[in-house]
């Protein structure tokens, strides 16, 4: 059977072949590929490691795709024919499933020998040579041809000294050997011409930072000097001296500094502004001279967004800064920016223009869209927001936002809880943003011209209920007021200094409740926890303050950090104001506020990424997070809100693992439980570590391999947690670490990510605490919680429960 399938399709190619072939000029092949051999020069020896496939990616134009030989993309090409309406469905087909012949000549063959020569030159291998010839294939019935390239290649020359040739001591040329401080050219590197270009761009953004508006990188030239080492003996022969310097028939103008003169601003259509010849005879105030013919906006928004002021030095970083808070302020269509040099004789001043057109002032907004979560839930979620642009002539923004949308279970325990209670959710809520371009606090204000982005402040109110199918609603109301500024674009400062919220469980399932209850199989201790949470309601009253740190990935370097933290705190002020109350039942004293209890804790939150850029094509990520939430005072003795908690597993955890499937500590998964209400497993203390290694096959279809580790645990006493003893942080907690990891593939559609991940548990935590067998003196022996032993990809029931698919948008971290 096999070798019949096996002819019919060596049949099918042949013939296919043949129908390609009578479409071939005679004389002519079609080019499939190419194919470089690279030599090292016999008595240097350098290394030439991985250049083989640097220059065979440099081969253009790319080759005619093949299946099995078979050029199929060209055979569809002719198969079509040609479209008698470029714009119609013919064409489309044509252009999707096929592509135009591309035939093989010598003359290409020599021009991309060409390219490597020059390839090889700007990567320091000078003097090397490299030549190319068309190769028809062996087989009479084919029309193909490939490129075969011979690459000798010399040794790779590195750099001795890096020399800033000035002629002068003019201002200019101390800013240009003050630039040498911080250059990419490094003693014993190859001079590769992307690092040099680079090195050019650095500095002249260098210099453009300290007044030279007219510089421009091509005025630098770099000159090499490869005879140093037969001049000198004690260097080695291949390298070279490096000289910068500016060329000498560059013009005066460009090695001037310049300070800025006037400032115009117009808020109107550039045909008014043109139209209007008393541009020039409006007010001037703190240098800036406005025109906004509708009198929509107050002066003081162009004063924090423009930080150029009469008189100052022209810098890059504030011409820039200054365009990215007008745009950022969200009001405008478009922001136009112009430098005029003031027309007089050596004149050093520019005149700067800011040509603004305004956006409406009201929009309204429907987006519909589909989503996946880290808990392995999706679903789909309808948003309407209504936006009103600079509501009080200060470039604010009210937006007033509804929502309804859904989630469910993606995958994962639907014969564990056939009834999917606790799993699905409905949302809805409504809730309103009111944001400033500017700090609202007294005697507090942020001088434009020292900071990158202008500070901000949000009031925000939400009212969101969430209904967890089966079993109760959530109902939340929120408030809070936010300050979120930074002095530059890698640190990023969030302060919310108040920050209300009223929880109230209601309409719960006292049926189902009932019957879970009553479950000869429900576990007591979960039981209890669920109860908490249908009866429990909470307002908190705290303030939170996060940091992100991310500092921009050095050229050419192949590393990459980002930190963030933050702590958050609450209860304190409000327990002022609140009286002592005793529950009787669960023996635990708090304080009251109009008869809630007020919950006082602190919960602090770190999250350290690594990314290092092994090869083009392979990427090393690493993730570690880190956090813990403390009740105390008179909360000590509560059980901490879910929404607060922790949990572990999902698509963007510790993958092995069903989303609130893992921990806490060894607490072992109760089945009679879940089947009842579903995995809902939350603790106050995270700690995970996650790496995977992305590997790029396409610009569209890339892979993974990951390994995550972690586990969470609680504090306090079993009675305060809902769990026993095993969930609690103790001094052996590492070995509670649970271990897992697995493959994946994500296809990459620019504006998004698909993502599919598969895994499968490596050490299980709970079995340190599950006997494995016992001996009649008593000896005890626990199960080895590393559970290679008992992989067995045969057994369906190994799979249902080890094979975890998460299925995402996005990447992990």
């Amino acid at each position: 059977m096999r070798n019949s399938v096996f002819g019919i399709l060596v049949f099918l190619v042949t013939l296919s072949s043949c129908s390609v072939n009578k479409y071939i000029p005679e004389g002519q092949s079609l080019y499939v590929g190419s194919k470089v051999d690279v030599t090292a020069d016999s008595i240097t020896k350098p290394n030439v490691s991985g250049l083989a496939s640097e220059l065979e990616a440099i081969v253009k134009p790319p080759p005619n795709k093949t299946l099995l030989g078979f050029p199929w993309k060209v055979w569809w090409w002719y198969f079509i024919g040609e479209p008698k309406d470029e714009g119609g469905l013919r064409s489309w087909f044509r252009n999707k499933l096929g592509e135009a012949p591309k035939f093989a000549t010598q003359r290409v063959a020599d021009i991309n020998a060409a390219n490597m020569v020059s390839y090889l030159d700007n990567e320091a291998y000078y003097r090397s040579k490299a030549t190319g010839k068309l190769v028809p294939s062996k087989k009479e019935k084919r029309r193909t041809a490939i490129y075969e390239f011979d690459a000798y290649v010399m040794p790779r020359y590195v750099m001795n000294e890096i020399n800033y040739v000035v002629r002068d001591s003019s201002l200019f040329n101390r800013d240009l050997i003050l630039a040498k401080q911080k250059t990419l050219l490094k003693k014993g590197e190859p001079p590769r011409l992307d690092v040099i270009s680079t090195e050019r761009n650095r500095i002249d953004l260098e210099l453009k930072g300290k007044g030279y508006y007219f510089f421009n990188p091509d005025y630098l030239i770099i000159k090499v000097d490869s005879t140093i080492g037969k001049r000198d003996s004690t260097l080695a022969p291949q390298q070279v001296n490096i000289f910068l310097e500016v060329k000498p028939q560059t013009a005066q103008t460009s090695l001037k500094q310049y300070f800025i003169n006037k400032i115009y601003v117009n808020t109107g259509s550039q045909e008014s502004l043109l139209a209007d010849s008393t541009t020039g005879r409006e007010p001037l105030r703190r240098g800036l001279n406005i025109k906004d013919p509708g009198n929509l906006y107050k002066r003081r928004i162009f004063y924090d967004a423009i930080g150029f002021r009469r008189g100052n030095m022209y810098t890059n970083t504030m011409h820039n800064v200054s365009l990215q808070r007008l745009v950022n302020l969200q009001n405008f269509k478009f922001v136009k920016n112009q430098f005029d040099l003031v027309p007089r004789s050596d004149s050093a001043l520019l005149d700067v223009r800011y040509d603004l057109e305004p956006l409406k002032k009201k929009a309204l907004q429907t987006t519909l869209s589909a989503s996946t979560k880290s808990n392995n839930l999706g679903g789909s979620q309808l948003d309407v927001a209504w936006r009103n642009r600079n509501t009080f002539r200060g470039a604010e923004m009210l937006a007033i936002k509804a929502f309804f949308g859904f989630d469910v279970q993606l995958g994962g325990n639907k014969e564990a809880n056939p009834n999917r209670i606790g799993n699905e959710y409905i949302r809805y809520g409504i809730g309103a943003d009111l944001s400033f371009p500017r700090f609202i606090i007294p005697f507090v204000r942020i001088r434009p011209e020292k900071s990158q982005a202008l500070p901000k402040t949000v009031l925000s109110v939400n009212y969101e209920n969430r209904v967890q199918r089966g079993l109760y609603t959530t109902t939340s109301i929120r408030g809070d007021w936010s300050y979120i500024w930074s002095k530059n674009s890698e640190v990023v400062h969030t302060l919310t200094p108040i920050s209300l919220n009223y929880i109230q469980p209601r309409k719960v399932d006292i049926e189902k409740l009932g019957a879970i209850g009553t479950n000869p199989n429900t576990n007591p201790i979960d039981f209890e926890r669920l109860m908490t949470l249908v009866e429990q309601k909470y307002f908190i009253a705290g303030s939170n303050y996060t940091i992100s740190y991310r500092p921009q990935p050095k050229p050419f370097g192949k590393n990459q950090f980002a930190l963030s933290g933050g702590i958050d705190y609450g209860g304190n002020l409000l327990s002022l104001f609140a009286k002592h109350s005793k529950d009787d039942t669960a023996k635990i004293y708090a304080k009251e506020f109009l008869k809630v209890p007020v919950f006082q804790y602190v919960k602090l939150d770190g999250d350290i990424r690594y990314y290092r850029t092994i090869t083009p094509g392979i990427k090393w990520a690493n993730r570690l997070l880190l956090g813990a939430i403390k009740p105390y005072g008179n909360s000590k003795n509560m059980a901490t809100p879910q929404f607060k908690q922790y949990f572990g597993g999902g698509s963007t955890g510790i993958r092995a693992f069903r989303a609130r499937a893992l921990g806490p500590g060894a607490y072992t998964p109760d089945t009679a439980t879940i089947a009842l209400i579903g995995y809902q497993n939350f603790a106050d203390i995270r700690m995970e570590f996650n790496s995977e290694l992305r590997l790029k096959f396409t610009n569209i279809i890339n892979g993974a391999v990951f390994m995550d580790a972690g586990n969470i645990w609680s504090f306090g006493s079993p009675e305060r947690a809902r769990y026993d003893s095993s969930a609690l942080i103790s001094g052996d907690f590492l070995k509670q670490i649970a271990v897992g990891g697995g493959i994946g593939l994500r296809l990459d559609f620019s504006y998004l990510i698909f993502r599919l991940d598969i895994a499968t548990p490596f050490r299980k935590p709970w079995y340190t605490k599950e006997i494995a067998s016992q001996t009649p003196e008593g000896e005890v022996t626990y199960k080895n919680p590393w559970v290679f032993n008992e992989v067995n990809f045969r057994s369906k029931a190994w799979r249902r429960e080890n094979l975890i698919l998460n299925i995402a948008v996005g990447l992990p971290f």
